[in-house]
């Protein structure tokens, strides 16, 4: 099938390979333009830019490439963008979507189940309409949460959605025949600096899942501390104080702890908590977080 493919980020890399893979023609791969990242300032491509370039497929910044395209179907995977009805009439599309739709519609769907505390989620291969993560389902995929990180959810979820997506691709019954989505939606609204900022006054429970998305951060008596693994203890405290025991250092909310185990301190590299505990000689009685 010859397609046009519309990405951005890790995520949607395997998709695109896996489209190739199975030999469809990708007329033309659509991603955000190049943005200046780390401390040189330097232009640098979207992992779907770069995957795309590697499999010598013709790459595109804006939704009017397409125009005078002659695909069969579009591809969005995690675009960044709204796609105007316009296009869409021009250009059916499927979505990749990391939830279990109607649940956690919008752009933050893996770190919200995780928040959320659910059991269960997955993958969708949906029509794209107008509004947002409305259109039927051609197919879903299903797997625990457990305590994965959301980066370890979300490559699973990937390479799930490839496989859902080739299947619905090479089967005119579940191309043809979607199924309307069902259920309470929710919205997976986008995660903001404060959505990672760890708070004694936050749930234990909360933190830890906090944790698990992977920019978590906190002050230690004024300073920044990147906490970059832990683990939930149901054994609480002093909201705001550190305690040890047994060697180990946790940050004490009013209803459990977070352990930590791996950290970054402001202005060096990460390391293992006790590594980083031994180091920083503070006096437990005189330590905060806030």
């Amino acid at each position: 099938m010859r397609l046009a493919f519309l990405g951005t980020p890790d995520a949607a890399v395997p998709v695109l390979r896996a489209l190739v893979d199975a030999g469809h023609d990708v007329a033309i791969v659509i991603t955000r333009p190049d943005r200046r990242r780390g401390r040189g300032g330097e232009l640098s491509p979207s992992p779907v830019k770069a995957a795309a370039l590697s499999l010598g497929l013709e790459v595109g910044h804006r939704l009017d490439d397409l125009d005078g395209l002659e695909v069969q179907r579009g591809i969005v995977v995690a675009y960044g963008a709204m796609i105007p009805a316009a296009v869409l009439e021009k250009t059916p599309m499927l979505n990749v979507h990391f939830s279990l739709l109607p649940r956690w519609r919008g752009a933050a769907p893996v770190e919200r189940a995780i928040l959320a505390g659910d059991a269960e989620t997955g993958v969708g291969i949906m029509s794209l309409e107008e509004t947002l993560d409305t259109g039927p389902l051609h197919a879903e995929r299903r797997t625990d949460v457990d305590d994965k990180t959301a980066a370890q959810l979300t490559a699973e979820l990937a390479s799930l959605g490839a496989e859902a997506l080739i299947e619905v691709l090479a089967s005119r019954e579940l191309l043809e025949n979607p199924t309307p989505q069902t259920g309470e939606a929710t919205y997976a609204a986008k995660l903001t600096k404060e959505t990672f900022h760890l708070e004694p006054t936050k749930p234990a429970v909360l933190l830890e899942r906090t944790v698990r998305l992977g920019r978590a951060y906190t002050f230690l008596n004024g300073r920044r501390l990147r906490v970059l693994e832990g683990r939930f203890d149901s054994e609480g405290g002093d909201p705001g104080t550190l305690d040890e025991r047994d060697g180990e250092i946790a940050l004490v909310a009013n209803d459990g702890r977070v352990v930590l185990e791996r950290v970054q301190p402001e202005g060096s590299t990460a390391m293992s908590a006790k590594a980083w505990w031994t180091g920083a000689r503070l006096e437990l009685a005189e330590a905060r977080w806030a």
